[in-house]
């Protein structure tokens, strides 16, 4: 792929996260009637306006970075039926519109890879690879064996297997494999004090992958959508406690991500001719994990964040006293200066100091 429509790629799989997030803000606000006066992409100054749909106007702007929904009264409690005056489950649910846009598309993207990549079959146990010099070898058990049943007793998991030879151990067992549509009987002895790093028996055991339905795809899904947004809440922690380091904590900004993404797709390319998905789909894997990223980094509690603004919202929900407006618009203000300079100086770093692919 040559590196403009790389680029442009990036840019278009980029965009559509961005948009996504601002269409989540967009549809709840229309639900809930609240009118939108401003669909634009970038930030301000506008460049362009581009069309407009009822009241709201869809325009393009000058600073690259993210894009923005303007709800009438947003910052205005006195403007009849804006935002600011609703109700604050209202403004909640508004303000979560865009997050759990972010999350949902990632659960949608991690959902299409899995269900064709599909998922592991734990009830059928395969030998993955035979060590030499191990009982294994000497018995004839050879890799892409089908373990049948042991002792006579059915192999369902690969724990069921485990537990049966560790309980042998020094005395002979059975097992019962399949091999090129032939089943075969193969004795052997697992040993009672195998050297580091091989098991009794001296083999590496899989499980086969098989079509994955959606009802099986959906929970498979919804935990990677957790096991991302954990692990970017962690961070902190896990940098303070040396499990990653500074190089592997480091925010990265959109020159960063496109480095990331260019990886991505040189991987895909050079596994083009695997029949393994997921070889294929690194490039889909890493939009999904961006997009979990944008869902829970705009739930931070910080000011010009939806989190931020939820912040606000706290007080009027739990005792039911507003901030005044104000002073919630004179920090988000603030807010936005020094997020876009944060991005600018994450975007020198990008550049400066790139990141490193492994």
């Amino acid at each position: 792929m040559d590196n403009i429509t790389l680029i442009l790629s990036f840019i278009i799989a980029l965009g559509l996260l961005v948009f996504l997030h601002e269409f989540g803000h967009f549809i709840i606000s229309k639900l809930f009637r609240i009118p939108v006066d401003e669909f634009g992409l970038g930030l301000p100054p506008r460049l362009v306006r581009l069309f407009k749909i009822g009241e709201t106007e869809f325009t393009i702007n000058l600073i690259p970075f993210g894009a923005f929904v303007r709800p009438r009264g947003e910052g205005d409690p006195a403007i009849p039926n804006g935002l600011a005056a609703a109700n604050p489950w209202v403004r909640l649910a508004v303000l979560l519109g865009g997050p759990m846009m972010n999350l949902f598309t990632g659960f949608i993207i991690f959902l299409a890879v899995i269900n064709r990549a599909g998922t592991p079959d734990p009830s059928t146990v395969l030998v993955y690879e035979v060590m030499p010099n191990t009982p294994a070898e000497t018995a004839g058990l050879m890799p892409n064996d089908r373990l049948l049943s042991i002792n006579g007793e059915t192999i369902n998991s690969t724990t069921m297997l485990i537990e049966t030879v560790k309980q042998n151990a020094g005395s002979e067992i059975t097992l019962l494999v399949e091999r090129s549509g032939q089943t075969i009987e193969i004795r052997t002895t697992p040993r009672l004090n195998p050297p580091p790093g091989q098991g009794s028996l001296g083999i590496i055991l899989t499980n086969p992958i098989r079509q994955a339905t959606i009802a099986e795809s959906i929970p498979l899904a919804l935990q990677q959508v957790y096991l991302q947004s954990t692990q970017l809440i962690r961070l902190p922690s896990l940098l303070i406690s040396g499990a990653i380091t500074p190089q592997q904590a480091r925010p990265v900004g959109p020159v960063g991500m496109f480095s990331i993404y260019q990886s991505a797709r040189v991987q895909d390319e050079k596994n083009a001719s695997s029949n393994d998905p997921l070889a294929t789909s690194n490039t889909l894997w890493l939009v999904g994990v961006i997009s979990v990223a944008l869902g829970v980094t705009n739930l931070l509690p910080l000011p010009a964040l939806d989190g931020g603004r939820i912040l606000f919202l706290l007080p009027e929900i739990a005792i039911r006293r507003r901030v005044p407006q104000q002073y919630e618009n004179l920090v988000h203000a603030v807010g936005i200066i020094l997020l876009l300079t944060l991005m600018f100086y994450i975007t020198y770093q990008d550049i400066v100091n790139p990141i490193v692919i492994q």
